[in-house]
């Protein structure tokens, strides 16, 4: 029996040894696996902001993670961790052997796993290198990467990297998306109730989830707040009023989303210099305004449905017609709005920037400004009468005999009530008269690609996105001072630093007083002219409507004295709309519904264009006429009248 004995101690010794000598063999084997949670760098929510720092967007690809550091989590948060899921924390090593010992008796007694002892350093490792099954292979190899991370990082780098890890149901990882997603709260505010919630979330996120469980999280939370009283970390007080509450939870969509195209032009625009954009944790500003943003959504929406109800009998006249929308600020060219499409959840195309078409008469007022720096005044005369121009296309000899949209002549006609009127043979002689070459020499500065070299840039014929456009008509909205579109201003990088700025571009163009001419005139076009559907009261609007042939595309390009808007519609087949569809019809009413909206909600706002000096006014037969040192006004046709000048 002594002989036995001894034998047997032998053994257990030496099982002892080996096991012992195994596990640290394994130790060293799989210590290294640590290495991404020590340099841990996980997939980062990138936000979207606009100018006034309202969210626009959260973009990820995967994960919706939103990382925070150790030093922004509240203490707070960190007692109610410990005290839910590892009391001994700070205390044990990485595993916890009386809490080991404790589940394996209650194991043994079931003849199955059915209790973890899992310390937070655990729960880490199984949650981001491991798998979740439970074999005792993978437990012994949960504990040694649980004692080697503690032996690598201190307790608050565990907790940094457990806090941005853990899923916490509802598709938010890390705490702080899950506070900013159920609470819309920073952790700072967060109260002690909330901090609960999400602390019991991550033992089981989806029957814990508040927004499709709420009992369920309510009693898990209580029970986080129980475990904080008997440790005697809260007192009696503080346990009664938080056990009571009873927080609101939002249940939003992870993205949130508000201005999808805006985001989808942003990302586009950004992504070749930061590849990593969705995932890399990037923080972006914008120049657009939330505010903006939903009022041009409401504008463009009812022009839509407007054009949808009018032809509601058609299925074909509807079913491929959309829109497109940009606001800008007048003094900058900033993109304070930008819509794509009238639903971006029926499609995802972008029309503002993507799409380009025909501008037609929209074009116009660049042709004219030309004349007006050349010397012409808004009271110069120019023949509104057919011409047949013959001209040669490869081994073929063709005509070509435009007409006015109303198909009618005016004679001699002036600048201004050509312009007002949109007539197309008025501009086409206007062009002729002025030259191609000496047109296309005056708006070289634009860089506008592919400009006609015939008389057809007389009727718009060029591809131009809204967006473009809407950089166009900034050297009118800002008189003389042409601006790029700017939709981003600055870029940080996970840790907070500016890894990019993007300045205002601006080129000062034309003078003040010319350009203030074309304004006079393109306030009048909207006074009494074509665009007529987008007068505001009280509020000086000034644009020109666009329609190409066939009413394939319609526009109005319009600016108040702070802001521009530039209006699209159109098939997305480049199939005519229905007759008698016009820029004046379909977008000129858009134009009205936002400017309407907008005077509303900011009466600070300017009424009335500020004339520059250098811009003279006459009284002749009755009417104002203006005039300036490059545009004096054309001599009299009749006997001279009594004429009174104003400075």
């Amino acid at each position: 029996m002594k002989y036995i004995w001894k034998w047997s101690v032998r053994l257990v010794v030496l099982a002892s040894l080996v096991l012992f000598g195994y596990l640290v063999w394994l130790y060293f084997e799989v210590s290294h696996e640590v290495e991404p949670l020590v340099h841990y760098n996980p997939p980062k929510t990138t936000q979207v902001f606009d100018r006034k720092g309202k969210l626009l967007a959260n973009v990820f690809e995967k994960e919706n993670r939103l990382y925070v550091t150790y030093d922004k989590i509240p203490g707070r948060l960190i007692e109610a961790l410990v005290a839910i899921e590892d009391t001994l924390f700070f205390e044990h090593h990485g595993v916890n052997p009386e809490a080991i010992f404790r589940a394996l008796i209650k194991d043994i007694k079931a003849r199955k796993m059915v209790e973890g002892a899992s310390t937070l350093t655990q729960q880490l490792v199984k949650s981001t290198l491991l798998s979740r099954e439970k074999k005792l292979e993978r437990k012994i190899k949960e504990a040694l990467l649980s004692i080697r991370l503690e032996q690598v990082l201190t307790k608050e780098e565990i907790l940094e990297r457990y806090l941005n890890a853990v899923f916490f149901g509802h598709g938010y990882y890390g705490i702080r998306t899950a506070a900013s997603g159920y609470f819309h709260k920073d952790l700072d505010r967060l109260s002690l109730k909330e901090i609960a919630i999400l602390v019991g979330l991550p033992k089981a996120p989806s029957a814990y989830d508040p927004t499709r469980h709420y009992a369920n999280a309510m009693a898990r939370a209580n029970r986080v707040l129980e475990r904080m009283k008997a440790l005697g970390w809260i007192d009696e007080a503080t346990f009664l009023k938080e056990i009571k509450a009873a927080p609101r939870v939002y249940d939003d969509t992870l993205t949130k989303n508000s201005a999808p195209y805006v985001v989808d032009a942003v990302v586009n625009k950004l992504k070749s210099d930061f590849p990593d954009i969705r995932y890399g944790g990037y923080t972006i500003k914008t120049t657009v305004d939330l505010e903006y943003q939903e009022m041009a959504r409401a504008a463009l929406k009812s022009g839509y449905d407007a054009y949808v109800k009018r032809h509601a009998k058609d299925n074909n006249l509807t079913k491929v017609f959309n829109g497109a929308m940009v606001v800008l600020d007048s003094a900058s060219g900033d993109v304070r709005a930008m819509l794509g499409g009238a639903d971006y959840a029926k499609s995802a195309f972008n029309r503002a920037t993507s799409s380009k078409r025909q501008p037609g008469s929209a074009f116009k007022p660049f042709i004219y400004q030309v004349a007006l720096n050349l010397g012409y005044n808004p009271e110069s005369k120019i023949p509104d009468i057919a011409r047949t121009y013959r001209f040669e296309e490869g081994d073929t000899k063709k005509l070509w005999q435009p007409k006015n949209y109303e198909k009618d002549y005016k004679g001699m006609i002036t600048l201004r009530e050509a312009l007002v009127h949109s007539r197309n043979l008025a501009t086409i002689n206007l062009v002729n008269e002025i030259g191609i070459s000496t047109l296309h020499k005056k708006l070289k500065v634009f860089g506008i690609k592919d400009l006609p070299y015939n008389l057809s840039i007389a009727l718009g014929n060029i591809a131009l996105s809204p967006l473009e456009m809407a950089g166009l008509y900034s050297v009118f909205a800002d008189m003389g001072t042409f601006h790029k579109p700017r939709l981003v201003t600055q870029v940080f990088d996970s840790s907070g630093r500016q890894v990019a700025y993007f300045k205002s571009e601006s080129q000062k163009v034309w003078p003040k007083p010319q350009v203030y001419l074309m304004v006079d005139m393109l306030r009048d076009v909207v006074r009494r002219g074509t665009g007529r559907n987008a007068r505001v009261r009280g509020m000086d609007v000034a644009g020109k409507t666009g329609t190409t042939n066939n009413s394939v595309d319609t526009w109005f390009c319009s600016f108040t004295p702070d802001v521009e808007t530039i209006v699209w519609f159109g098939n997305d087949d480049n199939t005519p709309l229905a007759p008698h569809e016009t820029g004046g019809r379909t977008a000129a009413p858009v134009v009205r519904h936002f400017y309407r909206n907008l005077s509303n909600r900011h009466p600070e706002f300017k009424r009335e264009f500020e004339e520059p000096k250098g811009v003279y006014h006459v009284k002749r037969g009755g009417r104002d006429l203006l005039y300036t040192d490059i545009s004096p006004l054309p001599a009299q046709e009749s006997a001279p009248v009594n004429e009174e000048i104003l400075f």
